[in-house]
């Protein structure tokens, strides 16, 4: 029955607004109807997320909640060498000095003949003229198991033909990117933000979140990448070198949008209709996880309703039974979005902010006008802070910190809220998004929501949440001068920052 209703959803409506409101209570919904066992504060949001979002429910002890750059690396090797069936890999880009990375991934192919690797990677990031571009490096896995590895670059539609013609390589990027980080073998799967470069697995701080033993989750995550490569470059090689292939001929790469925007919403949607949890998992898990996308390009915005709901939530004094919420948040590159931005002005929810100081900027001393992008986002960050001031809260309870650490730079994003000051986090929102106006309209982004109610893994997010603050000192940016030069660009360019 369910799934004649969503053929005859796919036959009748193609945008994602339409799809959702023609079957917003799914059999999700019901597997999620249980909430008790979740704090108040989240209760009732859990519920009625589980109307709109896939979900899937894990036990806590299959969470893990890695806190260096370090562990995420090694994780990252054991993963690939575990793999029997199948290895997925999404990120902006792998560098092309990733030299163990790529023999490892190499030595997997060759001990397992069955074994398949499906990377999807950024048009534009990772294929950069010259001799170190990022796919050259994928060449030799390409030439010694043709037929099983499968590398997919998405190239954004933002920028149109003409545009392509004009805008050197390096600037592309900023029309948007494919910014989904997945890294996944069989039926283990670990999301992060960080991509595949040698900073990210040394001195460049992000989150990682490993979830072992799990195929649903696996499997959804393996699908998603497996849907965007089919409006995707295909790389194959020859004796010259590389060669992009367009598969789908009834579409022009720069005219994806709306292809894009039907195929992820008929994804979701099947996604939404089709998730189960046998009793067992029903009984033994305390935690579930509501993947969101966020494609601003395709019209496609699960991460802004998602997060307006739980804001809407939190609003709702009969969920907070007295206590006080907060909310932290943090981002590498710190630009709200004027949603969130108003979100978190209009709450009185506490919010604590955790952004990146000039000098771990990724862009930090670098030359030309990429130079200029950390006193860039100073600049937002002053206009964050003046919107603050003048904002009619009943506290001043929001604040702005700044992470630094000497050598290292910083690339974390995310959300965790907690009933209370005093209390451990109840929910965490995790991935790609920088909850900025870029990742809102112009990368494709893939992140999640967790709500757990095990006071172990709890423990654990509390512990990330103080293992970013422990580099965080206040902020300082009121006192830095942005030069008019930088506050051209910003006004140019802005939400491509």
């Amino acid at each position: 029955m369910l799934a004649a209703a969503y053929k005859n959803l796919c036959r009748h409506s193609s945008t994602h607004r339409a799809l959702l409101k023609c079957f917003t209570v799914s059999k999700c919904a019901r597997n999620f109807s249980t909430t008790r066992t979740f704090d108040p504060t989240i209760r009732e949001f859990v519920s009625r997320l589980a109307q709109k979002q896939p979900g899937f429910r894990v036990a806590s002890k299959d969470v893990h909640v890695l806190l260096q750059p370090s562990e995420f690396y090694k994780n990252l090797l054991n993963i690939i060498r575990r793999a029997r069936r199948r290895i997925f890999l999404s990120s902006l880009y792998i560098g092309s000095s990733e030299t163990e990375l790529i023999n490892a991934l190499d030595d997997a192919l060759w001990r397992n003949p069955s074994l398949h690797l499906y990377l999807n990677l950024d048009y534009n990031r990772s294929t950069r003229p010259g001799p170190s571009s990022p796919i050259l490096a994928l060449l030799p896995l390409l030439r010694n198991h043709e037929h099983r590895v499968h590398i997919s670059l998405f190239r954004s539609p933002k920028l149109s033909a003409t545009m392509t013609k004009i805008v050197p390589p390096r600037f592309n990027e900023g029309w948007g990117t494919w910014h989904a980080k997945i890294y996944g073998s069989d039926d283990e799967v670990m999301i992060s933000g960080a991509n595949l470069n040698k900073a990210y697995f040394s001195n460049r701080q992000d989150r990682y979140l490993h979830f072992s033993g799990q195929p649903a989750l696996a499997d959804y995550c393996f699908s998603f990448l497996e849907t965007v490569s089919g409006f995707s470059y295909r790389v194959l090689a020859n004796a010259d070198g590389p060669v992009l292939h367009w598969e789908d001929t009834s579409v022009l790469p720069w005219q994806i949008q709306s292809k894009a925007e039907r195929v992820l919403s008929r994804f979701q949607m099947k996604h939404l209709l089709s998730c189960t949890s046998s009793e067992e998992q029903a009984t033994s898990s305390d935690a579930v996880i509501f993947p969101v996308i966020q494609a601003g390009q395709f019209n496609i915005r699960e991460e802004e309703r998602t997060l307006s709901m739980l804001f809407d939530h939190l609003a709702s004094p009969e969920h907070c039974l007295d206590q006080e919420p907060v909310v932290n948040l943090t981002s590498g590159y710190f630009g709200l979005s004027r949603e969130y931005q108003d979100l978190i002005l209009r709450s009185n929810v506490g919010c604590s902010i955790i952004a990146a100081s000039p000098k771990a900027n990724g862009f930090y001393g670098s030359g030309g006008l990429s130079g200029l992008i950390p006193e860039g986002y100073t600049l937002l960050e002053k206009r964050f802070m003046s919107a603050v001031r003048a904002a009619s809260r009943p506290s001043p309870n929001i604040h702005l910190k700044e992470w630094e650490r000497d050598g290292w730079t910083y690339h974390a994003k995310g959300i965790w809220l907690s009933p209370s000051v005093d209390s451990l986090p109840v929910l965490t929102l995790f991935g790609s998004t920088n909850l900025n106006s870029r990742s809102a309209n112009l990368d494709t982004e893939l992140s999640f929501v967790m709500a757990t109610s095990s006071d172990d893994l709890r423990q654990k997010l509390q512990e990330e949440i103080q293992g970013l603050q422990r580099w965080a000192v206040p902020w300082r940016g009121g006192k830095r001068k942005v030069r008019w030069r930088t506050k051209a660009i910003v006004a140019l360019v802005g939400g491509m920052l």
